[in-house]
């Protein structure tokens, strides 16, 4: 897992291929049961790890302030990276579905014994962060966020992506 220092906490982050049991762990994770709690994005969507982190830094300042909009801050993850203000929608866009077969797995603070849990839990390769770029479904990602081809003349698409992400309580 790669490990990311935000504001004094960590974020480790892992991603996965070919993964076969994602109904599995979406059970486990809507029952309550997911055991560590773990954030898992639908990993299409991320053309590079900035907005991931642009995402956690937002997570970490609302639950410094008490003030997170869903149960967990591994939730809140998915929520604040889909930039929509619909919580629901936000999991639909960007968390798992029994079909996604690739997967970022994110969790905060992670002690190794609970690395090394997260690495088991996953039924997939496990690939290098760099893979986000390559594999990510541009078509999908400036439909969801409507991005447009104006937009992406003169910005990328992670960045297009994190400016809403930071904007999104604005508007």
């Amino acid at each position: 897992m790669n490990v990311f220092e935000i504001n004094g906490a960590t974020l480790s982050l892992a991603l996965f291929t070919d993964v076969t049991n994602s109904k599995k762990l979406l059970d486990a994770m809507q029952a309550g049961t997911l055991e560590p709690e773990v954030a898992f994005l639908n990993a299409s969507i991320i053309p590079d790890i900035f907005p991931v982190l642009a995402a956690a830094h937002k997570t970490l300042v609302a639950k410094s302030r008490e003030s997170l909009a869903t149960r967990t801050p591994h939730s809140e993850l998915v929520f604040n990276y889909s930039g929509s203000k619909h919580i629901k929608e936000s999991f639909k866009r960007c968390g798992i579905t029994e079909e996604v077969t690739y997967v970022l797995v994110a969790r905060f603070n992670a002690s190794v014994d609970e690395i090394a849990a997260i690495e088991k839990l996953v039924e997939g390769k496990k690939v290098d962060l760099t893979e986000l770029e390559k594999r990510a479904n541009h078509a999908q990602i400036q439909k969801q966020y409507k991005i447009t081809p104006a937009e992406l003349a003169i910005s990328s698409l992670a960045d297009s992506i994190t400016c809403r992400i930071a904007a999104r309580d604005a508007l």
